[in-house]
């Protein structure tokens, strides 16, 4: 079953226009969730908003959002004031430019969605926007409102349909050089550079998400599955830390052996040191 829309609006090139859909890219369903319980009864417990003055619980009904304009004053803001605000992204993705998709750093990529035609009148002009993306190779900018704030965008064709993913904003993303600038400009050894790249060589492989497996959460259900059998459970072994590189030629020379069965590069030893 096809998952349930989180956005629904109109897809917008020039005068072409068509009906869409978004939805999650993504799930969050686990294997672990938990529940706060009350340690003395074993109930769950549950969270109750209180008046900050009178310390008596606010119903929701009788919750209600507010701007702080100054301290200590509000503007108050009911459900109706926010259906108001309207604007052209509310309903519409309006394809603006288009870029090369690699010219957009990785950084500032945020939340996928899959989008896809709204109704069957419109999958024609759909089908024509997601093929001439295709065709020329190129990705779409534009600007989409959701949860109540307006984002911009990325779509790209993928498979039967587009990709949006929400962008973030050029005052949230902080740059790399605020952290990079403080690593020390090393000279690699050219030896040492060529041991390291072949053993990127030798574990060279293929991206396969179905690979990857939440070891924590198994490892969690473990405890949890001991726990219920009544078991106790040891303290764990805390792991040991790493010891200093005193080589690190030898310690490349090394680990390509070990994926190599033996054999490695012919070159001298070096002597190195790193922490």
């Amino acid at each position: 079953m096809a998952p349930r829309p989180v956005w629904k609006g109109y897809l917008k090139l020039s005068l072409v226009t068509c009906a869409i859909e978004l939805s999650n890219s993504t799930t969050y369903s686990e294997k672990v969730s938990f529940h706060v319980l009350n340690r003395k009864t074993g109930n769950r417990v549950k969270r109750i908003y209180v008046d900050s003055d009178t310390d008596k619980p606010v119903e929701n009904d009788e919750q209600v959002k507010g701007y702080e304009v100054e301290g200590g004053e509000y503007v108050l803001m009911e459900e109706k004031d926010f259906d108001a605000v309207r604007i052209e992204s509310s309903d519409t993705v309006s394809l603006e430019s288009f870029v090369e998709k690699s010219s957009i750093e990785q950084i500032y990529l945020d939340t996928a969605y899959y989008v896809a035609p709204g109704d069957k009148v419109s999958e024609e002009a759909f089908a024509v926007i997601r093929d001439a993306m295709r065709a020329k190779k190129m990705a779409a900018l534009a600007r989409i409102v959701l949860h109540r704030r307006e984002r911009p965008v990325v779509v790209e064709p993928l498979d039967d349909g587009l990709l949006l993913t929400t962008l973030r904003y050029e005052s949230t993303v902080r740059r790399p050089d605020t952290v990079f600038d403080e690593i020390r400009k090393v000279k690699v050894d050219k030896d040492m550079l060529d041991l390291a790249e072949h053993i990127i060589d030798k574990k060279k492989g293929k991206f396969d998400p179905a690979a990857f497996e939440d070891k924590y959460e198994n490892a969690l259900l473990e405890i949890i599955k001991a726990k219920k059998a009544g078991k106790k459970i040891a303290a764990p072994k805390k792991a040991a830390k790493p010891s200093n590189v005193v080589n690190l030629f030898d310690a490349l020379k090394k680990s390509l052996a070990e994926d190599t069965g033996g054999d490695t590069p012919k070159t001298k030893s070096k002597k190195s040191k790193a922490a």
